[in-house]
């Protein structure tokens, strides 16, 4: 029968038996799906959701270090499962350790923002537990609690870790309110830098300032005053380079204080890097905290977000909420005990954090031999001497201009006021004492956007 046909109906009947035939795969690959999301359904439909009613509840602090240079930042947001956030929930509920994040009594430290790294971050929450409220802090108790750290660290991310929780006394002790200071380390090269500006410069900035021209004004949530203070602010070694050139020394600069503004860290770096460069006096930083003088703040770009590591925070003993009948009596005693360390969690995470730096390590190694090699080519074939040393330009954001205009030249952003009026007639805002504490208090952190004023 086939015989019998020309070569055109051949082709003719090739083409429709493959157009059947991916009808067939269609259908069948439909019938597959609709079989695996039955059988999906059974199995949840199996799988008893864990009843929280029948157990007991404490309330703790967690700490957590990640890495954040991949990650949306630290708070969870609508259009993202991309933050770190989202991934400690995730985990939290994975292995019912709670129902829901609106039931679990949460407050975190700090807010770091796309790219921002945590060596200490650490949120308060309640969470499961083996032991009835008057059993909690009871040695025994404590050394056979259950193992937060191993149960959330199998089910997070690499990149982050639990490494220690602490039993609370008070179940209003809270990560964020009971914050007295957060420390924020700021990684860099030495490059040709003068380190000597740089912290001449740092010194005006110690003590209580109006910080409007030296982060990302946050009018439109009601943040109007931009009074902070900076307790603690330093320049330090972190690694000397092993091959014996200087400019490949890492420091880093360490600001510690109560809270910080909308890209606060990530603006006075910026300003400290233009003057290492030499392109400004230190007394600008002074200039610049003068807001009298210089009300409007002058564009530039802040600096890289990856060096930044909210690296430590130290707490109240005794929460700053008062107590209730719900809690605890207070016995006098500090409410702060000492973080709960475990031997095999520690060295679990220590391994896993090994593995990272030895994969970025020798990434660091093969560009550091390529370089090594390039300027003994540059050497031999040229016979210049004068070294290429410019590390930590590339921390600076923006586009560089061949001629630099001075800062306290350049175009300026819009004033405090004049914000203040823009979102007030949009009633976005309500300028008041209050409010304008309450917010002062809710950017306590090291948050991080890109550039701009």
């Amino acid at each position: 029968e086939l015989q019998l046909l020309s070569k055109e109906e051949l082709i003719d009947k090739i083409k429709q038996l493959e157009a059947h035939n991916t009808q067939l795969k269609s259908i069948v690959q439909k019938n597959l799906k609709s079989r695996e999301e039955t059988t999906n359904d059974k199995r949840a439909k199996k799988h008893r959701p864990f009843d929280f009613s029948k157990c007991f509840k404490r309330h703790i602090l967690l700490r957590f270090y990640y890495l954040g240079w991949d990650y949306q930042g630290f708070a969870a947001q609508e259009d993202s499962i991309e933050t770190i956030e989202h991934h400690i929930f995730a985990a939290l509920k994975k292995v019912c350790l709670i129902e829901s994040r609106e039931t679990s009594n949460y407050n975190r430290c700090g807010r770091t923002d796309k790219g921002v790294s945590a060596f200490h971050q650490v949120i308060s929450l309640d969470v499961r537990s083996k032991f009835p409220l008057e059993e909690q802090l009871h040695d025994a108790s404590l050394a056979t609690e259950l193992d937060y750290c191993s149960m959330l660290n199998r089910v997070l991310p690499d990149e982050i870790r639990c490494l220690a929780w602490m039993p609370m006394v008070n179940a209003a002790y809270s990560a964020r309110f009971d914050c007295r200071s957060r420390t924020y380390r700021y990684f860099f090269p030495r490059g040709d830098l003068n380190i000597a500006a740089m912290e001449d410069a740092a010194r005006y900035l110690l003590g209580a300032h109006d910080f409007r021209n030296l982060c990302k004004m946050d009018v439109g949530n009601g943040v109007i005053s931009f009074m902070r203070s900076i307790d603690e602010i330093c320049i330090r070694p972190s690694q000397v380079d092993s091959g014996g050139k200087d400019s490949y020394d890492m420091l880093y600069l360490q600001l510690r204080g109560k809270a910080f503004l909308w890209h606060q860290v990530r603006c006075i770096m910026a300003v400290l890097l233009l003057v290492g460069q030499g392109k400004e006096a230190p007394d600008v930083v002074k200039d610049l905290l003068d807001v009298e003088k210089n009300p409007c703040k002058p564009q530039y770009s802040m600096a890289s977000d990856v060096p930044l590591n909210l690296y430590e925070c130290e707490f109240n003993d005794k929460s700053t909420e008062s107590n209730d009948d719900a809690r605890v009596e207070s016995t006098g005693e500090s409410e702060l005990s000492s973080w709960i360390y475990k031997e095999d969690d520690l060295r679990r995470t220590i391994s896993d954090l090994q593995s990272l730096w030895t994969k970025q390590s020798v990434k660091t190694t093969m560009i550091r031999e390529m370089l090594a090699t390039l300027h003994g080519v540059l050497e031999d074939r040229f016979g210049t001497e004068r070294p290429i040393t410019e590390q930590a330009v590339t921390l600076t954001q923006g586009v560089r201009s061949r001629e630099y205009c001075p800062l306290l030249q350049r175009q300026r952003c819009e004033s405090l006021e004049n914000r203040i009026e823009h979102y007030a007639k949009k009633r976005r805002i309500e300028v008041s004492v209050k409010s304008n504490d309450s917010n002062a208090a809710n950017r306590a952190d090291g948050s991080d956007e890109p550039a701009g004023c």
